[in-house]
This record gives C-alpha cells, structure tokens and sequence, in this order.
C-alpha cells in the first residue's frame, strides 16, 4: 500500500531519540499487539484499525479536524480515479457480490495537496486558523497519523473515514475556549471582562500557565504541598502493609472487600481513595501480581527496595505519571458493579478525557485568591449544608471538549466521571479549589519519556526526608518532618507509630521495644543506634531505663521449637507459670526443675505467654536466641534494560 510505504519512509528519516518518543506515546496501543522487527510492520500497527481506534482519541480539535477533512479529500479523490467495476452477472454468487461491494474506493488512500487541507478548514489566509492548522500538522506528522509525500502533499491512514464517520466534529475552532472564572466572593473584585470582540487566548499544548496573581498562587502551592505531604505518607503506609502481608486476590479478579478495608485502615485512606493508590502502584510497578500455590497475590516489587531510599518528592514521580496514562477511573463505580482493585482497566477514554480536563483548568484565569472548592472537600459529592462552590461541570466538559473532543462529546455520564477524575486529582495534589496547582500545570507539562521537570518540582514543593528525631521524656519520639527510610525503619521497629502530618510521633512502649528485642537488637546497641539519631544529644533517662528493664528480662525463658519446651534459670518461674491459669490453653506440664512442656506449637506458645505479661525469647536448637524477624515480601519485575524498551526497539527498527 502506497500510503504504508510513505509512513515508513518517514518512520525511517526520524532519530532514535525520535522514533522512541513516538513508541513511548503509542505505548498502549502498541503493547496489544506483537512487537514489531521491522519499520513497515511498525507502520501497519500505527495504522492498524484498534491502534487508531486508541490514537484518536488522543487528538485535539484541530488535529482531529485536519485529519478528517484530508481523509475527506482523500477518499474523494480515489472515488473519481478508480474506474467503477462492472456488476456482477445475475445469480452471482456471495463472494462475487462482496467482491463487487468492496471493490469501491471508499478509503482514502490518494495524497491530499496540502494547501487543499488548508482550504477545507478556512486556514488558506495568513491568521491564527493557519497558524494552528500548521502546528496541527506538524504534530500529525510526529505522531505517525499523517505522512509527507516527496512533493509535500499528505497521506492520512486509509480508514480514517470510517474511523470518524459517526462523529460530528462541528465548526473548526481555532483556539481554545477559556474556562470561565468560578465564583469569587464580595470582597474580591474580578478583573474586567475582556471585550466581546476580543479573541480568546490560545491553549495548545505548548501554551504557558497562565498567571496567578501572588496570594492565589501562595495558597495553591500550600494546599498542594499538604496534598502532596499526605500522598506521600499513604502512599508509604500502603505500600509498607503490602510488604508485611501481601493483599491475596478473588479468584475472578480484583481484591476481595475485606483486603481493600484491611489496606484502607493500614493506610489511613477511604475505601475509594486506596483503590486508586493500589491501581497506581501497580501501573507504576511498585507492585506485581504473584502467583502462588494458594492463588494470586499482590506483593512489592523489588523497585519498592529503590523507591524507599528516594526523597519524598521524587516517589510521588512514577505515581502521578502512572495516573496519567491509568485506563480507568478507580474512585468511579457505575451503578450495580462491585468497587475492586488490581484489575486491568479498559476504559481508554479515561487518559483522554482527564487530559482534557487539566488542559481546561490550566487555562482558567485566577482571582485574587482562590475562593473555589474548600480544602479537602469532594467533588464528587458536596457536604451536607455547605455552599456549592464546585466548578461549573458543564462549562469545565465544554472547555475541555476542545483539547480532547472525541472523549467528551456525547460520553455518557461524563460529569460523574469528570467528578471523580477532579476529585482524584485534588487528593493527587494536582488540584487545590477548585484550581490546577503548579505541580499539576508541571504534570502537564511533562512528556512520557522525560519526567525530569516533574521531578524537579516536586523535589522543591516537599521538604528533604528528615534524618533526626526528637526523643522526649513522656516517651515518644517526634519527626519535625517526613522521616528518612532509615529513620522511619529504626523507630518503627522500636517503638509504635503515633500521629501523621508535618511531624510524624512515635511512642515507646514495654511490647514495642520486646518487639525490637525479639528481632535480634541487643540494648546496648539498640539505644547507641536511638543516640545516633537523637537531634537533642543524649537519650531521656526514661527511654534509657525501659530500654535497660526490657533487656533484663527478656529471655529469662527460652522456648524451644523442637519440643517446644519452655526452660528458665529460675525454678520459682517455672513453677508460677506451670500454675497460671491464663496459660492452661498450653497445657504445661514439668519435665524437670527448669523445663516446662508445652502441649501447643512454638508461636502460639510465645504468643500466650506474651498476652500473660511475660517476655519471652525463642531459643533455637543449638541453644541460642533465635532472632524473630518477618520476613519481607518481594515479586520479581521485569528489567527496565528489556529489549523492547523504547530506545532499544527504536534502534533496533532504524539498523533495519
């Protein structure tokens, strides 16, 4: 095909970097399908009805409408060069009648003059319609949906008619409509209306943020800190109780109800809001999907190892660019199904339609300061008694019609799900009142293949992990900050995490610091490693002491897993606990003067004579303390240096 060969030599004049950027745009599409070895079957995807089917949607108003009228062109034009063929004989047979049928030149498949396209949409004439229909092209052109001929004129994907057929695109527009301004209180004064006759400001995808004025942007970047502090800590606490119990999955799909509650609750999250972070660390492959003898489960990956050890910020990178491309809106239940987790989503009109969505708010104009939705309130629902103040919906679906028209034109409950992708977004830090903040204005400034930008902003909207802790004598220990891994690890192995916020509380306890004993930590070393990180010099004499008290006493008795025995130095010991009555469940019985037997395994033995108030230590069989650590959860991922990366598939398609 003609228009195949035109894509693949244009394919082939690109860059690796340039070709890589391209596969990393079409990287959904493309994974359903076999990867290809050669650029004319790269060409054939790109092509391909489902991969076009996904691509359009992805298109703005202008590029939307430039294809449709060149293929347009195009299937005019090869209706009147192809000669109609002859009709079939009477009592022809099926196959000689669809022959007939298909044999008219309803593709279009003959190149379009350029300056005919320009025509078609008015843009003929110097002016803003030319210029974006030029910008347009061009980014046809980088996407692989359009192709240049040698002489200049353009070839389009021959079934785009079809494609487009049952969609009404209306009246080209140039430039984008503006989100109108939300309500603004008495006491702010809006700025003056712009003239009727004034045009509206363009909002491409290359344009700047608009400017907000001082107090406004103060306050979104505030409350988009504290979202982003409070993503940051969820994200942390999930992904931790993940680690120490993998989430098991239903065996037709998704994670059960009662393991979404139990994560929600380690997370400190709503049901809805943990379903979204479990999709995200998924997509992002924080997490895999492990398949054991009793059924699949969920479990950290060996990049949760990676992400621990970076600063706050930079972990918030893989999740926000995950929701981004997330084919599915998880806080959004249609009637009569059941909310899950951990499932593949095939809503593709979800990026497209939270794209456009952005794009609409990044080019709202902003009042003096923000008087839009309250801080953490919903939007998918307002509270009882308060005063709406949600962003006008239907105008917000109109402006963002522009950016993304074939995934909001004419969708079914397209606010429900615009409600739900804002709400998201607000817990995402993305947006503040009503208004996109400035890390969502970098979001959207980011590209797939280069997150740097993201990265950077993030870095300096959320402080540096706190490597010190304030030991006090009431014995708690308070973060001023986000702890580091390494601190976070140390004191919560010691002692019992508290309170979250800007300062994160830990309190030590009798049971918390057997805890840290039972994992092998001697006193002397467990209260040098405390000192280390003191930010007040030496450790409080309480701390000390019920560090000191709990050494002493544990492993005064010894339970051994062979027989599961339970032996102590001090007979009067032996003799008070073969006469508890909280521990006759065990069944002790005396087989000498210091051994007691048990008639229950070793942990649950451990475990009654812990609930009793004892502390015992587990003895192994050469007769030393055995060190009680749980052991961590970890899945396999796939290395990032795959042959089929990118760069490297790029590479590879380009050497031939």
């Amino acid at each position: 095909m003609e228009g195949l060969d035109t894509l693949t030599r244009s394919l082939a004049q690109r860059t690796p970097d340039e070709l890589a950027a391209l596969l990393t745009r079409h990287a959904e599409p493309l994974s359903r399908r076999p990867a290809p070895t050669r650029l004319r079957e790269l060409a054939g995807a790109l092509w391909s009805y489902e991969t076009l089917h996904h691509t359009v949607l992805h298109l703005d108003h202008p590029r939307l409408h430039l294809l449709a009228a060149t293929a347009r062109i195009s299937q005019d034009l090869a209706r009147s060069a192809a000669p109609v063929p002859a009709a079939p004989t009477a009592g022809a047979d099926y196959q000689s009648l669809m022959a007939h049928r298909l044999s008219f030149p309803d593709l279009a498949t003959e190149p379009v003059p350029a300056d005919d396209a320009f025509r078609a949409l008015g843009a003929a004439a110097p002016g803003p319609a030319r210029d974006a229909v030029t910008t347009a092209l061009e980014l046809l052109y980088a996407d692989g949906l359009a192709a240049p001929t040698e002489d200049g004129a353009i070839v389009v994907p021959p079934r785009t008619p079809q494609l487009l057929a049952a969609h009404d695109l209306g009246t080209f527009t140039p430039v984008a409509p503006r989100f109108p301004e939300p309500a603004v209180p008495e006491a702010v004064v809006p700025e003056p209306a712009a003239p009727k006759s004034a045009a509206p400001k363009s909002a491409t995808a290359t344009a700047a943020a608009p400017e907000v004025p001082a107090p406004a942007a103060a306050a979104l970047r505030d409350e988009s800190q504290a979202a982003a502090s409070t993503l940051a800590a969820t994200l942390d606490r999930l992904l931790a109780a993940l680690a120490a119990q993998p989430a098991a999955l239903r065996k037709t799909g998704g994670l059960a109800l009662r393991e979404i509650k139990r994560l929600a609750k380690a997370a400190g999250a709503s049901e809805a809001r943990t379903r979204l972070l479990l999709d995200l660390v998924l997509a992002a492959g924080l997490v895999a999907l492990k398949r054991t003898p009793a059924g699949i489960t969920a479990v950290p990956t060996g990049a949760y190892d990676a992400w621990l050890a970076e600063a706050p910020g930079e972990r918030l990178v893989p999740v926000l660019s995950a929701w981004t491309t997330l084919w599915a809106i998880p806080t959004y239940t249609p009637f009569g199904e059941t909310p899950t987790a951990l499932v593949r989503g095939e809503d593709r009109h979800a990026p497209a339609l939270r794209h456009a969505l952005l794009k609409a708010l990044a080019s709202a104009p902003a009042g003096e300061r923000p008087s839009r939705l309250p801080a953490g309130t919903s939007l998918s629902a307002k509270p009882s008694g308060a005063p709406d103040r949600r962003p006008d919906l239907p105008a917000l679906l109109d402006a963002a019609a522009w950016h993304r028209p074939l995934a909001v034109v004419g969708e079914p409950l397209a606010e429900d799900r615009a409600a739900h992708i804002l709400d998201e977004a607000a817990f995402l830090a993305l947006v503040a009142h009503g208004a996109l903040t400035p890390l969502g204005h970098a979001l959207l400034a980011t590209s797939p293949a280069d997150s740097e930008a993201l990265r950077s902003h993030l870095r300096e909207l959320l402080p540096p992990p706190v490597e010190q802790a304030h030991f006090q004598a009431d014995l708690t220990a308070v973060a001023p900050g986000p702890p580091s891994a390494a601190l976070a690890s140390l004191l919560s192995s010691v002692a019992d995490r508290e309170s979250e916020g800007h300062a994160v509380t830990w309190r030590f306890t009798p049971a918390s610091v057997r805890r840290a004993l039972d994992a092998g930590h001697g006193a002397a070393d467990l209260l040098a490693a405390l000192a280390e990180v003191s930010a007040a010099g030496p450790l409080p004499q309480p701390l000390t002491y019920l560090v000191q008290d709990a050494a002493r006493t544990h492993g005064r008795m010894r339970v051994l897993p062979t027989a599961c025995c339970i032996r102590s130095d001090d007979e009067a010991l032996i003799r008070e606990l073969a006469a508890h009555r909280a521990l006759q469940a065990l069944g002790l019985r005396a087989i000498a003067p210091t051994v007691l037997a048990s008639a229950r395994p070793p942990a649950e033995t451990l475990e009654a004579l812990r609930g009793a108030g004892y502390a015992p230590a587990l003895e192994s069989e050469t007769g030393t303390a055995s060190v009680e650590r749980p052991a961590g959860h970890r899945a396999g991922v796939p290395s990032s240096g795959s042959a089929t990366a990118p760069l490297a598939l790029a590479r590879r398609l380009l050497s031939g």
